[in-house]
């Protein structure tokens, strides 16, 4: 089986956090002997539209940019008709868009930003999803939102997750530790409100960075790992959320979550038992779920070890990559070696 992976977003070093997620699953299914090629934006000319703050912010920062989108799009379609490959997995409805024109088979994962992208245009994702093989979706939510659509087909498949051998021990004073995209969508400025006196780590970047103090910016993975090792909790204060990497990442490292109610952060935290849930744009009931931890180290070690289980039970890497690879086997039509 040869496999080609389409995406807008991927690793240009190992410290590289955009696209990770896409470039772990890749190692994964490599490992597992299938032949993978990533067609990226070293592939073709992306005009400096692909990285920085994302496609879409950088669109939103400099809108001249969007003068070379056809560009853009024309290099890509070129690239992916080039590799040889029996199935494509495109990374995103853009992508997706192109492995539509490759004439070749493919499916297409959503991850949330491409979804919300197209709900003010929603024919000009049908075709690329009704086109598919068939669609994986990161969360029950994004599924919902793929059926509705046109997706047909769907399938559930989360990202994956590497469990740290051990749990590592919280600094002093306790911190509440934020990962992410320093944007509106993730909730930073309510986090703000809602940590006020409180010891918060901000590590990541965006266009809200000026408004948040001692933000890091992106840090290199290890460095981050790291800092989900020394957290008391971990807030994932987003107002919309397609997967939740971050949350994802704090439970494999047995840290309890505090999480809005919202996308496929549902999936993840299951409220009361590995974290617990508020509603969005809440800070007064996300800033009480806080308290409530910070004051009860046996909750957080209790909340903390179920989320680390539930995170080895259902999101190893070995059983995202077996779902993969039975989607693949499914859309070629043959059977997995």
């Amino acid at each position: 089986m040869r496999v080609a992976v389409l995406t807008t977003s991927y690793p240009r070093s190992a410290d590289d956090v955009a696209g990770r997620f896409v470039a772990d699953a890749v190692e994964h299914v490599r490992a597992r002997g299938v032949h993978v090629d990533v067609v990226g934006p070293r592939e073709f000319r992306h005009y400096g539209i692909a990285y920085g703050h994302g496609m879409l912010g950088n669109l939103r920062r400099r809108p001249w940019l969007a003068l070379f989108v056809p560009a853009l799009l024309a290099s890509f379609v070129r690239a992916a008709r080039r590799v040889e490959a029996d199935l494509l997995h495109a990374h995103w409805l853009p992508a997706g868009w192109v492995a539509a024109r490759s004439g070749r088979p493919y499916v297409v994962q959503v991850w949330g930003t491409d979804v919300e992208l197209v709900r003010r245009a929603p024919g000009l994702a049908r075709g690329v999803l009704r086109g598919a093989r068939l669609v994986i979706a990161a969360s029950t939510d994004l599924a919902e939102r793929a059926r509705a659509l046109g997706a047909s087909d769907v399938r559930i498949i989360p990202s994956g997750v590497d469990l740290p051998r051990e749990v590592g021990s919280e600094a002093e004073p306790p911190e509440i530790l934020f990962a992410g995209r320093l944007s509106p969508e993730k909730g930073v400025l309510e986090l703000l409100e809602a940590t006020h006196g409180l010891e918060l780590v901000v590590a990541g970047d965006g266009p809200l960075r000026r408004r948040v103090p001692g933000a890091l910016g992106f840090v290199p993975h290890d460095q981050l790992q790291r800092f989900y090792a020394r957290a008391a909790v971990v807030a994932c204060p987003s107002r919309r959320e397609g997967f939740g990497v971050a949350c994802l990442e704090a439970m494999a490292h047995g840290r309890p979550v505090v999480a809005t109610a919202v996308g496929g952060l549902r999936d993840l935290v299951v409220d009361g038992e590995t974290g617990v849930l508020v509603p969005a744009r809440d800070p007064a009931a996300l800033r009480a779920a806080l308290n409530r931890l910070l004051a009860d180290p046996e909750l957080r070690h209790r909340l903390g070890t179920a989320g680390r289980e539930r995170a080895q039970r259902q999101f190893s890497w070995q059983a995202v990559t077996d779902a993969t690879l039975d989607a693949y086997a499914e859309a070629i039509g043959t059977m997995a070696a």
